[in-house]
């Protein structure tokens, strides 16, 4: 049965769509891009370059993120980060987010209190001058946020995934295999049976506390992405779905064999292989130019019979993907 209402933190579903939008946006703070924020039929947001970069990411309740192991203020983290991460992936200096919210009606006001927190603080330390600037609010049984980011390139060329080239340098600019690791640790450690339960941070090592918070809290290096195209990266993108999966991307847009080398992937290259949602960026240079920031892991080759290799030898696929990998997670 749900909870009873309280009064200083009410379902809800107890309460107006006034108030709780006035609980978020009154807890967001006003991006330097808007000229018009939340509180119009839309925001107006300044595009200097007179581009501007766009990209969308939805997470559900169950195969991207438990409310057994994230907090509100953990979910509205990830969820701006891996966002941010998206534009910072194509060059870009993310400008503003837009929220859409399906949210239950028995959850309490303080979770997207505390999930607007998240947004905030996110933006702040990743994105300075990035803020949500609007968005969307319903009800609905199966808890989802989602988000729209935007970008300015500040008057440079997009970096796309399909630019790399044979003689270039692969680098990455963040860390690889630890939100995997900390995914690992919670559904080893956090399940009775089928169901996760609540995290005891007792129970954790520092690594592993360091690792889980890899997995609800990532912070990629979202300042890079616009370093990186300022330095000429010929690719990019972000790591979300693990190297390999994402490597291998960049390498049949770009009509290329990427080469990484086992040694420079850290003390455990299977997980930063196949690991995802440390949302790492993932760039091409040519050979004298890797910007401060990135480390070399790799070459690039001429087009070969493998997308991949690691030493020589082809890549198992590996990494997220939802409708392939989504028995290993329900439940």
């Amino acid at each position: 049965m749900p909870s009873r209402p309280d009064a200083d933190d009410p379902r809800l579903g107890d309460v107006s769509e006034g108030r709780i939008l006035h609980a978020i946006l009154s807890r967001t703070s006003s991006a330097s891009h808007a000229l018009i924020g939340p509180g119009d039929d839309a925001a107006v947001v300044a595009t200097p370059s007179g581009s501007v970069v766009a990209t969308t990411d939805t997470l559900v309740h169950g195969p991207d993120f438990r409310l057994a192991w994230s907090s509100g203020y953990d979910l509205g983290w990830k969820a701006a980060a891996v966002n941010l991460a998206d534009v910072a992936a194509m060059g870009a200096r993310p400008t503003a987010l837009l929220v859409a919210l399906a949210v239950p009606a028995d959850l309490r006001l303080s979770f997207v209190e505390r999930l607007a927190d998240g947004f905030r603080d996110a933006c702040d330390a990743l994105a300075p001058g990035c803020a949500v600037v609007g968005g969307d609010l319903t009800v609905s049984d199966v808890l989802t946020v989602a988000v729209t980011a935007l970008g300015d390139l500040e008057g440079r060329a997009p970096v796309t995934r399909s630019g790399a080239r044979p003689g270039d340098v692969v680098a990455v600019a963040g860390e690889l295999g630890h939100a995997a690791h900390g995914l690992a640790v919670l559904f080893g450690r956090f399940r009775d049976g089928d169901v996760p339960v609540a995290v005891d941070p007792a129970m954790l090592a520092a690594g592993e506390s360091a690792a889980v918070a890899a997995q609800l809290r990532p912070s990629p290096p979202i300042g890079l992405g616009a370093v990186a195209a300022s330095a000429g990266a010929s690719a990019m993108m972000d790591v979300s779905d693990g190297l390999a999966l994402d490597a291998r991307r960049m390498a049949a847009a770009s009509e290329v064999t990427i080469a990484l080398d086992r040694e420079t992937l850290g003390d455990d290259p299977e997980r930063a292989i196949a690991g995802g949602e440390d949302h790492a960026l993932l760039a091409t240079f040519p050979a004298d130019a890797l910007p401060p920031g990135f480390r070399a892991i790799g070459r690039v080759l001429p087009r070969g019979e493998e997308d991949l290799l690691c030493d020589g030898s082809p890549v198992e696929v590996s990494g997220w993907d939802p409708y392939r990998d989504w028995d290993s997670v329900s439940g």
